[in-house]
């Protein structure tokens, strides 16, 4: 894992959440950091903080030598803190990701994967509590179909350029991808304006108008 990494994703993942993190983007001129609304979790209650590993396939359309060459140096390669990124180009004949992918990706620290395309064994993911976030599911292997070409370059995933390094939250409203340079600022950011989100819920409880608790701190 990255230096001090793990306060953080434990921090973020306790204490913020998908909406705070784009409307504190925004604020900064970040105003395209969301990845497409298709790329839902498994499961809602999966919560899912890290950097980003990223992964890019193609669909193919033979059968290669050695199918799953760079696929499974990829996931050699993870280090414990990373959440897998997976573009496929929104394939539709490609189901990049399943249960030994994730089983594998859990074992050498990942937080979860993401993937811009199918996924299959889903029943055993939920099993393994390991999130994923993709666009469907489809019960075909990627062998012959899509492969794995690179990994650790700049992948387009749900509409979002991603790099390596990015940090990438995930829950039940959406994926969110903050640019490595600017993490600290977008979290203690977050942090603040859920603060005051906070005291204008009890504020809003307590019978004041939305006008007053607007003007006063500034959320809505």
């Amino acid at each position: 894992m990255y230096d001090n990494d793990k306060p953080l994703f434990d921090s973020m993942c306790k204490n913020l959440y998908s909406a705070v993190i784009s409307d504190t983007l925004d604020e900064l001129g970040y105003r395209h950091q969301v990845m497409r609304e298709d790329l839902t979790p498994l499961s809602n209650d999966w919560v899912i903080a890290g950097r980003a590993k990223t992964m890019l396939s193609v669909d193919v359309h033979h059968l290669p030598d050695d199918p799953y060459a760079q696929e499974i140096a990829a996931v050699d390669s993870i280090k414990p803190g990373e959440i897998v990124i997976g573009c496929t180009n929104r394939s539709r004949q490609n189901g990049l990701w399943g249960e030994l992918l994730s089983t594998a990706s859990q074992a050498r620290g990942a937080h979860g994967a993401v993937v811009d395309g199918l996924i299959r064994d889903s029943k055993k993911i939920l099993e393994l509590d390991f999130p994923v976030f993709a666009t469907g599911t489809k019960p075909v292997d990627s062998r012959g179909r899509g492969l794995v070409i690179e990994y650790d370059v700049p992948v387009l995933c749900g509409d979002v350029l991603v790099h390596p390094g990015d940090v990438v939250f995930g829950d039940r409203d959406g994926v969110v991808v903050i640019p490595a340079a600017v993490v600290d600022e977008v979290v203690r950011l977050a942090m603040d304006k859920v603060t005051r989100e906070n005291h204008t819920r009890d504020e809003l409880k307590a019978g004041r108008t939305l006008r007053e608790v607007y003007d006063k701190y500034g959320v809505l």
